[in-house]
């Protein structure tokens, strides 16, 4: 972990379905979404202590929120290193300071699962009944702080929702360590309206699980 940055790939990009890219960085999203957009926020502490925080924000940089919920994150591709886009570095206060430092060598899981880097795309499978619905989505920013360790996912076109979704880990000044997710979603079109009310009830059944995946219980090598 470095120094407070945030990498993001914001801006025009056609591949996402929703306007307000980036809306989960602020905690006021929750009370005041984008027009049309429900909002989620709840936190769970999953330790104590600067062990835990790093197998978990390790964990949490891999998918492992979804995976050990059950929902298998496929097709995770990154973009070519002449077009990745580098983000933006950021000071203590949110301004903006210059370039991101690239990272210095790609980083995987043990599996083989490479650390989630902004611009990455992957598929999640939402089992919905006898159906299993994939969900594609890109990574819009990362958050890598000292105490501080996550990232957002948007929707893409094709994703029956659209939405964003902030997950991170954070080690407070008593030491205890917790996971918060934030999100922001609306139906994606009328064609989707039902496929999108049966995903937010998914959505909603597996909001324990994804609060509690990190927990040492849960998480590989906890």
């Amino acid at each position: 972990m470095t120094g407070p940055r945030r990498s993001s790939s914001f801006g025009a990009d056609s591949s996402l379905n929703y306007a307000s890219i980036g809306a989960t960085q602020n905690p006021d999203v929750v009370l005041f979404p984008p027009k049309g957009f429900r909002t989620f926020q709840q936190s769970h502490r999953i330790g104590s202590g600067a062990t835990r925080f790093e197998i978990a924000s390790r964990t949490l940089m891999t998918w492992g929120v979804h995976r050990n919920s059950g929902i298998p994150v496929v097709d995770i591709s990154r973009e070519a290193a002449d077009l990745t886009y580098k983000g933006i570095e950021f000071d203590g206060s949110g301004r903006p300071v210059g370039p991101a430092d690239p990272p210095a060598e790609d980083l995987f899981a043990p599996d083989g699962t490479p650390y989630v880097s902004a611009g990455m795309t992957a598929v999640m499978i939402f089992p919905i009944g006898p159906f299993k619905v994939r969900a594609p989505v890109k990574v819009v920013y990362t958050i890598d702080e000292p105490d501080r360790v996550g990232f957002a996912y948007g929707t893409r076109h094709g994703h029956p929702s659209k939405a964003e979704q902030l997950q991170y880990v954070e080690r407070e000044q008593d030491g205890s360590v917790w996971l918060t997710i934030r999100s922001i979603s609306a139906p994606s079109s009328g064609r989707f309206r039902l496929t999108t009310t049966l995903l937010r009830a998914t959505q909603k059944r597996y909001a324990r699980r994804f609060l509690t995946a990190l927990h040492p219980t849960r998480s590989p090598n906890g």
